[in-house]
């Protein structure tokens, strides 16, 4: 539909309209599996698996732009900007911030907006922004890190699948540039 005296601009509905902000059952359900037993062989690529599918909140935060002084000195934000939250770890790296649930973003932080996006394209957006992870639920009830190579292959649109043997493996394109035709084992 084009906005009103613009004749070009077009909006793009979300695919989450009817999202109630309550976390994905089966990631919710990973997670709480993983929070009991985080040493557990299946737990950390369960979550992987459960996480592929599950729509995500990105906290997104206003960001003071410039800032002017009245009469009397006293500062207001002239201009303001909003922003996704990148953390940085003790280790220096950086990562984007993602949520299961609304009850879970509040816990962070109470005025964060949630912005519901498909958890590759969270993974995509770290990527992009230069982090080496995805933090999910960083304030609980069961913070998760998704880094390195699986942070890269959740972005591209890989899946967590469980094998025959009973261990785990990413399925993806082997077309995409550097991937190999064979699957990538989870550890």
């Amino acid at each position: 539909m084009d906005a009103p005296g613009t004749g070009s601009r077009r909006l793009q509905g979300s695919s989450y309209v009817d999202d109630t902000g309550a976390a994905d059952p089966a990631l919710a359900a990973a997670l709480a599996s993983y929070g009991d037993a985080p040493d557990a062989a299946d737990g950390y690529p369960a979550v992987l698996a459960a996480l592929a599918g599950a729509r995500v909140l990105v906290p997104v935060v206003a960001v003071v732009g410039e800032v002017e002084h009245d009469e009397r000195g006293l500062a207001r934000d002239k201009t303001s900007d909003m922003a996704t939250v990148l953390l940085t770890g003790a280790d220096g790296r950086l990562a984007l911030l993602a949520f299961s649930s609304t009850a879970s973003l509040a816990r962070w932080d109470p005025q964060a907006r949630p912005v519901p996006v498909a958890a590759a394209l969270a993974a995509a957006t770290a990527v992009q922004e230069g982090a080496a992870a995805l933090l999910v639920d960083v304030a609980g009830p069961q913070r998760f890190v998704v880094d390195d190579t699986d942070v890269h292959r959740l972005a591209a649109g890989w899946r967590p699948a469980r094998l025959p043997d009973g261990g785990w493996a990413w399925l993806g394109s082997a077309a995409e540039p550097g991937n190999s035709d064979e699957a990538e084992q989870i550890q």
